[in-house]
């Protein structure tokens, strides 16, 4: 299945039952909030493909961990999402699939001020026109299947102000609309978005303690999600929300900017 577009491609497969097991792709799975979508659809009897861009040594991590404690086929495969062939390619290889998870994503923070175009286009790729390419690459076997994708937004997007993130929480209001726009092209495939907060992920550990606990007080639960938390929305809404499409999901423990606390 590999490509001269995608440098790495590795599967392993631990023999189970014989039934047709269905099969995600999820972007940016390495690590964080990707890293348990993928052990949420193992759980329930997926076979998992995972993109990385630089976190090979994390992604053979994952893959070992499935394979020790799954039955199914795991495979993992570089992919640069501003690659618009292997983008293409990737879709195209997709013989079979049932839900696409766009969760990749590029931030870079700065002063609001010091922003220029690159910033931008670099963000939009990675952030809106990766998950395009995919997605519709993606779409004769999504739509064999019947199937879903499942878009990473933020609330950064709808209603979060930072300005030092001018770039990403533009491009993530981009998703969404890219969301709305993808589910009327691509019926009967359901297209929808999820808008989390702030998780607790590795990206959110080193964080300044003030700037934390004062990001923590400004959500009614006073503390991040869990990535698992997050995850198992994911896996509810690509498969038991079958009259969902064209939405998005806010997560953010009830959010209410203006009201932060520093203690």
């Amino acid at each position: 299945m590999a490509s001269k577009d995608m440098s790495t491609w590795i599967s392993c497969t631990n023999e189970g039952s014989d039934f047709m097991r269905k099969k995600v792709l999820i972007t940016g799975a390495a690590r964080g909030l990707g890293k348990s979508i993928a052990i949420a659809f193992a759980e329930h009897d997926y076979d998992v493909v995972i993109t990385y861009l630089n976190g090979v040594e994390e992604a053979q991590k994952l893959r070992s961990h499935l394979m020790e404690n799954y039955e199914g086929t795991f495979e993992i495969v570089k992919l640069d999402l501003r690659d618009e062939n292997a983008c293409r390619q990737l879709g195209k290889n997709m013989n079979r699939l049932d839900v696409l998870v766009n969760n990749a994503a590029f931030n870079e923070d700065k002063n609001y001020d010091e922003f220029d175009t690159k910033d931008f286009i670099d963000t939009y790729k990675v952030n809106v026109v990766g998950p395009y390419l995919l997605s519709i690459s993606c779409e004769r076997a999504l739509k064999e299947a019947n199937g879903s994708i499942i878009n990473i937004s933020s609330s950064n997007a709808i209603d979060t102000m930072y300005k030092e993130s001018i770039p990403y929480d533009a491009s993530k209001s981009a998703l969404i609309n890219m969301t709305k726009n993808l589910s009327v092209a691509m019926t009967p495939v359901r297209v929808n978005a999820i808008a989390p907060g702030w998780i607790d992920t590795p990206s959110t550990k080193d964080m300044e303690p003030k700037f934390k606990k004062r990001a923590q007080n400004s959500n009614i639960i006073h503390r991040f999600a869990t990535p698992e938390e997050i995850a198992k929305t994911v896996y509810f809404v690509a498969n038991d929300a079958t009259y969902m499409t064209g939405s998005t999901i806010i997560l953010d423990g009830g959010n209410y900017y203006g009201n932060e606390k520093d203690n």
